[in-house]
């Protein structure tokens, strides 16, 4: 590294964002820039570890153990550093199709397993990454580049959101014609309607980079559903390739007393919509409102936190998010040594902002609801829930067992489950009769991604269940990787 004794020099300064009293008021982006040479002081801190856990991409107790794309960190750190942006641009496109949307949705597994972290705050990785391609795209770096030669192979990908991108971006870049069919009106998949607008411009920065590989030669058709709108033998009739890519889109259900009641909805319909809302700049008949109302999110993770900041936006009444695993530790605990990822406990943006409105972090923990209740116009007005301990079966499996009176009931005209995914919807994989796994997820081998139907293969979410955005990127590239072998023999993608 340039600056070898840096991270002893220098602390930690993570990039400032708009205050949350302000940023609840829009649907703009939170993010701040931090001045160039802030962030040449902050790569500095990179300390030239010898073994870069960083980039590794393990999987470590079921959980990403640095960059599951392997982003060349301790490269691209110095070179910024050293004020060479142009050839940082060059090193991180080497691993990284998109590194505008991961730098700012992943939750960087690579600060997770910095050396540095050990034993000091790790370096800021996630925020260099963002800054690179940001001033890529402010100097002009950035610009079409169509492959020079057509191999005349054609290709259809099944689904839009970053394994269908990252893999219509490889195969591309290898000459063969790429389609992308994309049921949505607009193409992104969960990049698009998955995450809101105030973590990741659609306008701006998706579509920013949706006319970059549209302006390379990829087509993209919406509005379009494989084996609704256009039967999915057509594909194989007409391809000389297919590669599924259709996320894990299937909703965990929380089937207790009452789930019939209006006013109970899955979190992608309520963040769809309002996504959609706010593109169209209008509601449309999918757009489900928090305004005024007592609102509860079932579910802690990122998709909870965003119906959290959603919520706000809307005007709701009341807030509240309810968890049913334990809060975690302030700091690492022995059972999670680096280079785990670090389970602690932190605010996200939308827990930040419900503080701000409301006066605390709105995540109840250890609690499970039991029960609906509705008026009597069929709508739900309150849920009851109650504390749980996490117990052994008599298999040894940890469950929650209900702590006897510990019982409450909580006002709620709106509830939006946010629980997690099961897998892939199923239809279009019934009309093909594709093989799957124990899990209802679509079967092939990682680093092959070939199915049981010869010339298709499947890449994300689909094929491995809920993930990461990096490991969709992984997988689409890892799939062109192979489609592009089939096709050729033999193949230069990485």
């Amino acid at each position: 590294m340039g600056k070898p004794t840096g991270f002893i020099e220098y602390l930690r300064e993570a990039p400032t964002e708009r205050e949350p009293g302000d940023r609840i008021r829009d649907w703009n982006e939170f993010h701040n820039p931090m001045p160039e040479e802030r962030l040449r002081t902050q790569a500095a801190r990179c300390m030239d570890c010898g073994i870069p856990f960083c980039h590794t991409g393990m999987l470590v107790s079921g959980m990403a153990s640095g960059c599951p794309i392997n982003n060349l960190i301790p490269e691209w750190n110095d070179l910024v550093y050293r004020g060479l942006w142009r050839e940082a641009l060059d090193r991180l496109h080497k691993t990284n199709n998109f590194p505008e949307f991961t730098g700012r949705v992943c939750p960087a597994p690579c600060e997770g397993s910095c050396v540095l972290g050990i034993n000091n705050p790790p370096v800021t990785i996630k925020n260099i990454e963002y800054s690179i391609i940001e001033k890529g795209w402010e100097e002009g770096w950035i610009t079409p580049k169509p492959p020079a030669h057509r191999t005349g192979k054609k290709v259809a990908i099944v689904g839009s959101g970053p394994a269908g991108l990252a893999a219509a971006d490889q195969l591309n870049r290898a000459g063969h014609w790429v389609t992308v069919f994309e049921r949505a009106d607009r193409p992104g998949g969960l990049l698009m309607y998955g995450i809101p607008n105030m973590k990741l411009d659609k306008e701006k920065i998706v579509r920013r980079r949706l006319d970059l590989l549209e302006a390379e030669g990829i087509e993209f058709i919406c509005n379009t559903e494989i084996g609704k709108d256009l039967p999915a033998e057509a594909l194989l009739k007409d391809y000389d390739a297919v590669l599924l890519c259709t996320g894990a889109t299937k909703p965990r259900d929380l089937p207790i007393e009452g789930r019939n009641l209006n006013g109970i909805h899955f979190a992608m319909e309520f963040l769809t919509g309002n996504t959609r809302a706010v593109l169209d700049k209008q509601p449309g008949k999918d757009y489900i409102s928090a305004a005024g109302k007592d609102v509860v999110i079932i579910g802690g993770g990122d998709t909870g936190t965003d119906c959290v900041g959603t919520s706000i936006r809307h005007g709701c009444k009341s807030l509240v998010q309810l968890e049913i695993m334990p809060k975690p530790p302030q700091e690492r605990a022995a059972n999670n040594p680096w280079p785990e990822w670090p389970k602690v406990y932190k605010m996200d943006y939308g827990q930040e902002e419900a503080a701000a409105m409301f006066g605390a972090d709105p995540r109840t923990y250890l609690t499970t609801t039991t029960k609906f209740e509705g008026d009597e116009n069929g709508n739900v007005k309150a849920i009851h829930i109650t504390q749980v301990e996490w117990t052994k079966n008599d298999n040894g499996q940890f469950i929650p067992q209900p702590i006897p009176g510990t019982e409450k009931v909580l006002p709620a005209q709106l509830v939006l489950l946010a629980m997690g995914f099961l897998g892939p919807e199923q239809p279009l994989l019934d009309s093909l009769g594709i093989e799957r796994d124990s899990r209802s997820n679509i079967k092939a081998a990682h680093g092959q991604f070939t199915t049981s139907i010869p010339g298709v293969f499947a890449a994300g979410d689909c094929r491995r269940g809920q993930s990461l955005i990096v490991w969709a990127i992984n997988e689409g590239r890892g799939a062109a990787r192979e489609c592009d072998r089939y096709l050729m023999g033999s193949t230069d993608l990485p």
